[in-house]
């Protein structure tokens, strides 16, 4: 047993400190990134925030809303051969350069990955993989990125989950562009209380975007935003991408079934390792293991774009309070404060 004893930060343990700016409007804060990745090449330009790769966000009608952004979608696996050969095939290579393609690391999952490859009219249209599992410190893993790399070395990789700079080091060694970051954050994510293991985001975001950086390669931040300011500390914090589930699960665009209680409605939400999504998926939960997810219902908020609008007005203004004329330069201008308290809930019912 060993015992760490310094303190890691959470998104709820900080404010970002303001400064003296130069910045007359938020219309002048740019928010573009332009990202050329270490082992595939290929080049990115747009806002890096990524609809995450789960059944209820990760979806057809999340993508055109999103692409009206510039902004990114992972899809989620459990779309079919055929449904994702079509949507490949309906739209152009621009569009596609936002999409990510979701897979796990078994045989059926490369084989797919292959169908799908052989159906579309031009294979360089699934240009971004994304290789996803919930524990990241598998051997094996490492090992199917490697693969993986080593079959395509023109796709762009991103690869986690994990929260560490060894297994960030690791994943990048082996040929990844992108490190997913985060285990337990998410709002409907459970394996925190389910087997104790975990890690302050902030905290996660910090180190693993030092780790990556230092090796020319980029990070994700992967769950824990429940609010746009959320989203400027992951920001903040250094990370190259943020990916939003919880946030974005109330939408018309999400793939949850809309339900009416007393009158309101509400969007069904679920954590993929939840026992709806593995008797969705699986047949039900293995007798070898325990739900790491929950399912929850979630208020209606109508069209992504409110959501869109709030999250991205919120980054432009935290820019202007502290001098960032871009989102490239957020990091440089943060100075986090540590509080005991970041809101006035007095009216919170």
């Amino acid at each position: 047993m060993r015992l760490e004893t310094d303190v890691k930060l959470d998104f709820k343990d900080v404010l970002i400190r303001p400064k003296r700016s130069t910045l007359f409007s938020r219309k002048i804060v740019d928010l573009a990134r332009t990202f050329k990745f270490k082992h595939s090449k290929n080049e990115w330009i747009g806002i890096p925030l990524i609809a995450a790769n789960m059944d209820t966000i990760g979806t057809f009608s999340m993508a055109e809303a999103f692409h009206k952004h510039f902004m990114i979608v992972a899809l989620h696996k459990h779309y079919s051969v055929e449904e994702l050969i079509k949507f490949y095939n309906e739209h152009d290579i621009n569009f596609l350069n936002d999409i990510f393609y979701s897979m796990g690391i078994l045989d059926k999952d490369e084989a797919k990955l292959k169908e799908v490859l052989k159906g579309i009219d031009e294979p360089n249209k699934l240009k971004n993989i994304c290789i996803d599992v919930a524990n990241g410190y598998n051997e094996l893993f490492v090992e199917f990125v490697k693969k993986i790399r080593s079959e395509y070395p023109d796709k762009t990789i991103m690869a986690g989950n994990v929260v560490t700079d060894e297994m960030v080091e690791a994943l990048i060694l082996a040929g990844t562009d992108i490190v997913k970051v985060g285990i337990g954050p998410g709002s409907t994510c459970i394996t925190r209380k389910i087997t104790g293991v975990g890690y302050p985001q902030l905290s996660a975001i910090i180190e693993c975007a030092d780790a990556a950086h230092g090796l020319g390669a980029l990070i994700c931040a992967d769950g824990g935003c429940t609010v746009p300011g959320d989203v400027v500390k992951a920001f903040g914090a250094g990370t190259d991408f943020v990916m939003l589930g919880g946030m974005l699960a109330g939408t018309e665009e999400s793939g949850g079934n809309l339900v009416e209680r007393n009158g309101e409605q509400y969007k069904e939400f679920y954590g993929m390792s939840s026992e709806t999504a593995m008797t969705k998926y699986s047949g039900g939960v293995a007798n070898y293991r325990a739900c790491e997810g929950k399912k929850v219902e979630v208020p209606f908020t109508g069209s992504v774009e409110n959501t869109i609008q709030e999250i991205l007005g919120g980054l432009r203004s935290a820019c202007t309070y502290i001098g960032a004329a871009r989102l490239k330069d957020l990091s440089k201008c943060t100075t986090f404060v540590k509080v005991t308290k970041q809101l006035n809930n007095v009216f919170d019912y």
